[in-house]
């Protein structure tokens, strides 16, 4: 164990740090956030589960040398206990970036990370670190590369004539099958080498440099290694829709993850369907729907859908598949405050959500269901809601709470809600479905100037008949809105005034509010 110096300047710095935090009204009590440094980049990585705990690695800047992943873990999704960080960098590895996790029949936990290069010392590559240990506390790193980079995130292999250009960044969890492990990785090193100026400068305004069809887009290259040490290159594992209608070609494919869906929230039976989950830089987390061919080694994706419509906020996605058969995801909400040096922390996450496939082979999205678990004290405003307009709901802290709106809003009528709102109105966050439009509106344009200014709209078709449900989460600067079981928007928002707390509910056209109610909800981090 390493020794502290001064013990009681320690324990001095650790009560300042948490008297920061505490009061820093933009840091949630119960969405996770960095618990010190710098999320940036803050990727989830690494989650899996295992005898009754989830695990979930982040991605930080350590200061006292470079990236590495922070480990946690929890019996309830809500409250997480640190474990030592798990993955740092040592001589080949001179920082660590994105990956995934595989638990093998055994129980030895596996991540696969992504080893930025060590500077005069390689191009670094894919590793691989296991732990035998079933606290999951103590980790050993392989010996070497299970991919090494002939450039950063790049693997180039000659062969009958041809060069194949070969993503190796953000491996994907490992997978295992017929005597077979299997693990993907991201292509955003080679489009940018191929077809723009720089990595950091990779997006659609940019010239491509490059004619070659083949290099454009999003794929992700699939191998496989019968030893987890020695690994052979198969193919890229889907066909993306060059057409165009479902991605870009400005769209690159990193932070892949590949797990069954079940056919429900809470598990249990699965669908046979697959979800591969991936952000491109320029736009954020989306999806693929489909099926795995097991016999070629392909995935045939049926589906496509966006978790994020209007920027990349809501990015890099990380999932596991815990006892019950559910598949619950995490992801960083990409929107840091200009200010946040000083804050002395970045790094947040969105709730866990639960991924289920729907009867009608569409993607079901909701909150992981041990959030209710937060909810205190419930206030119902029923009486409150106008005929048509907008009314303050009295609630008890509108800036911890879960909001339930329940409203028929057939025949193109309106039903929303502000909140964070001023006295005046000169800040506030406006959350409404527009049923003429089908669609989910986010208008963030007056939340505050440290964040991100924008409008973003998801699709959402209610059938005939179908009433809209909303539930909606204010954690400080994290709001998230779930409508009706398969559709979510998350974003971050920075009120400046002291006063802007407030939560009003408004309707237009509507002939009936069913429901009404604002729940306290309870912290679940410890500062």
């Amino acid at each position: 164990m390493k020794k502290i110096g001064n013990l009681p300047r320690a324990i001095e710095h650790a009560r300042l740090l948490r008297e920061k935090y505490l009061a820093d009204d933009t840091r949630p009590g119960w969405h996770f956030a960095v618990p010190g440094d710098y999320g940036l980049p803050g990727d989830p990585n690494g989650a899996f589960f295992a005898d009754g705990r989830y695990h979930l690695m982040y991605l930080y800047d350590c200061r006292s040398d470079s990236f590495r992943w922070g480990h946690i873990s929890s019996a309830d999704l809500l409250h997480w206990r640190a474990h030592p960080d798990a993955v740092v960098p040592d001589r080949l590895d001179g920082g660590i970036f994105s990956g995934g996790a595989f638990v093998d029949g055994d129980g030895v936990c596996y991540l696969s990370y992504w080893g930025l290069p060590v500077p005069g010392g390689g191009h670094g590559g894919i590793r691989l670190i296991r732990s035998c240990d079933r606290r999951y506390d103590r980790w050993e790193k392989f010996g070497d590369y299970a991919l090494a980079c002939t450039e950063p995130g790049i693997l180039c292999l000659d062969g009958g004539g041809r060069r194949r250009w070969l993503g190796c960044a953000d491996p994907s969890n490992i997978w295992r099958k017929g005597g077979f492990y299997y693990m993907q990785t991201g292509n955003l090193c080679v489009l940018t080498k191929f077809r723009r100026d720089g990595l950091h400068d990779y997006g659609a305004q940019a010239p491509a440099r490059d004619a070659d069809p083949d290099i454009s887009g999003d794929w992700v290259d699939l191998f496989r290694s019968s030893d987890l040490k020695q690994w052979e290159y198969l193919h890229r594992f889907y066909q993306r829709d060059a057409s165009g209608v479902w991605t870009g070609a400005d769209e690159d494919a990193m932070c892949p993850s590949f797990l069954p869906l079940p056919k429900s929230p809470a598990g249990g039976e699965a669908s046979g369907r697959y979800l591969q989950l991936f952000i491109s830089h320029n736009r954020g987390c989306q999806y693929y729907i489909g099926s795995y061919d097991t016999d070629k080694d392909l995935f045939l994706p049926l589906r496509h859908g966006r978790m994020t419509w209007t920027d990349n906020t809501f990015f890099a996605p990380e999932a596991l598949v815990d006892g019950a058969g559910r598949q619950i995801m995490w992801s960083w909400l990409l929107d840091n405050p200009s200010d946040e040096k000083q804050r002395g922390w970045s790094g947040v996450y969105g709730l866990p959500r639960s991924l289920w496939l729907r009867e009608d082979g569409s993607l079901g999205i909701a909150p992981a269901e041990e959030i209710k678990n937060l909810r205190c004290r419930r206030e119902d405003f029923l009486a409150a809601v106008p005929a048509d307009g907008r009314a303050a709901l009295d609630c008890a802290n509108g800036v911890s709470c879960e909001i339930i709106l329940r409203a028929d809003v057939t025949g193109g009528a309106q039903a929303g809600l502000y909140v964070r709102a001023a006295p005046d109105f000169s800040e506030y966050t406006k959350i409404w479905y527009d049923a003429a439009n089908a669609r989910l509106v986010f208008d963030a344009a007056k939340s505050g100037r440290l964040g991100r200014p924008v409008t973003e709209t998801a699709p959402l078709e209610l059938a005939p008949g179908e009433r809209l449900e909303l539930d909606v989460f204010i954690d400080n600067s994290v709001v998230e809105v779930f409508a009706n079981g398969r559709q979510a928007i998350t974003r971050r928002v920075y009120p400046e005034g002291a006063e802007s707390t407030g939560v009003h509910v408004f309707t237009a056209g509507c002939p009936r509010v069913e429901e009404l109610a604002v729940y306290e909800m309870a912290p679940a981090n410890f500062y």
